[in-house]
């Protein structure tokens, strides 16, 4: 195994029964009485004509074999007083949205393979965190808490297995599956749970009697080629844990940069909130950098052990991508917004982005200042350049200021 895939963790995050949970709080804030994830109920098809399959279903449903994927009128003989609710896509949409920019301002390296599920590469994140374990725990806990729908969130150093990990029991759970678990946690499994594996590779599989994953991995390949090709080949390397596909992050549309992060202790002092937010300001600064925008607006969030939240912003004259002045006025913001209260989550978030390459028109008034501080800004400038070339090179943790320790 080569270092690259020995250091990297992966987790999959998957909502639980997204589209009902989706619908299920959609209409709750219309004033409905009765949460659908609590009875017997499932999205899809046509109530009036009982038409379509099922897209998603309610735990209760589920104890009456109804499955994702069957049609309609079989989940109405299993469950006779089935409810069912039509899909509502643009609701989903948002609502998807909503979960990736939450999650990328957590981490930016994300990719998304569904409306409802996404990769993320915890590594350029690891130093914030005890273990990956605390981590995915904290994100899971964060998004019920902000959004009110769960999600499991798989764990692996390989990227196939993050996602059979968030597969595992359901819902709102964190599981590991990493390379070295796959003889222990994988191959007991029937080759159904393994991803890939379709109805009709099993079917093929099973006429030459490999019924579970650790059977497909002991297999010979020359014997899985000649009856499944290419994807024979495919399964065996999945049912072995290899996979060394990257997760291919990009693409987004950035409206924003921001990052926060859950207090393992509240923060009682102005002293230990400065800590976290220079922390925070540096992970936001180097991601305006690295897509080489730069930030018209800062804005400090605070969330008090009371749960309570509150934020402040203010709009710069400049736009910057700095660490130190983003840091700065941060914390003036937080300065301004603090009442005292013990603090469990603090954030900073960029916005009003403009690239890097743009001219920007500024005032007399900017024009001295920027004069007048040219050497200044030019060393911090070079700075946080050779900073982001290092921490890309060596790893996020290679070079840490002293205060941070």
């Amino acid at each position: 195994m080569d270092e690259k895939n020995r250091e990297r963790i992966i987790f999959h995050i998957d909502v639980n029964s997204a589209y009902l949970s989706w619908s299920a709080l959609q209409n709750l804030e219309n004033g409905a009485s009765e949460d659908i994830r609590e009875i017997p109920s499932i999205i899809g098809g046509d109530m009036e004509r009982r038409r379509g399959v099922v897209l998603a279903k309610s735990v209760p449903a589920k104890a009456y074999l109804v499955t994702t994927g069957e049609p309609i009128v079989n989940a109405l003989r299993k469950c006779p007083h089935l409810t069912i609710y039509p899909p509502d896509h643009a609701l989903y949409h948002r609502r998807s949205r909503e979960l990736m920019d939450f999650l990328y301002d957590i981490c930016p390296d994300i990719e998304q393979v569904s409306v409802d599920e996404c990769y993320m590469d915890y590594t350029p994140v690891a130093g914030r965190y005890a273990s990956p374990a605390e981590a995915a725990h904290i994100i899971k806990d964060s998004v019920y808490e902000r959004f009110g729908y769960t999600v499991n969130v798989g764990i692996s150093n390989r990227k196939v297995l993050a996602k059979m990990a968030s597969d595992f029991k359901k819902p709102n759970l964190v599981h590991t599956l990493y390379a070295e678990e796959v003889p222990k946690k994988l191959w007991p499994l029937p080759v159904s749970s393994l991803y890939m594996c379709g109805r009709s590779s099993q079917e093929t599989l099973r006429k030459l009697e490999i019924l579970t994953i650790g059977d497909l991995a002991q297999a010979d390949t020359d014997i899985l080629f000649a009856h499944l090709k290419s994807h024979g080949i495919l399964l065996w390397e999945y049912a072995n844990g290899i996979d060394s596909s990257e997760v291919i992050t990009g693409g987004m549309d950035l409206k924003g940069v921001g990052n926060s992060t859950t207090l393992s202790e509240d923060a009682m002092t102005p002293e230990e909130a400065y800590i976290v937010l220079l922390s925070l300001a540096e992970t936001v600064s180097a991601r305006l950098r690295k897509s080489e925008q730069l930030a018209a607006m800062i804005s400090t969030e605070i969330k008090y052990n009371t749960f309570h939240r509150v934020s402040h912003q203010t709009t710069l004259s400049t736009p910057t991508c700095s660490t130190d002045f983003i840091y700065k006025t941060a914390c003036g913001l937080f300065d301004e917004l603090w009442d005292g209260t013990p603090i469990r989550l603090l954030g900073i978030r960029t916005s009003k982005l403009v690239s890097a390459c743009s001219p920007i028109q500024l005032s007399l008034f900017d024009i001295q200042n920027e004069m007048e501080s040219m050497p200044i800004s030019s060393k911090q400038q070079k700075l946080d350049v050779a900073l982001d070339s290092i921490r890309k090179r060596y790893g996020p943790d290679s070079v840490v200021r002293g205060s941070l320790l």
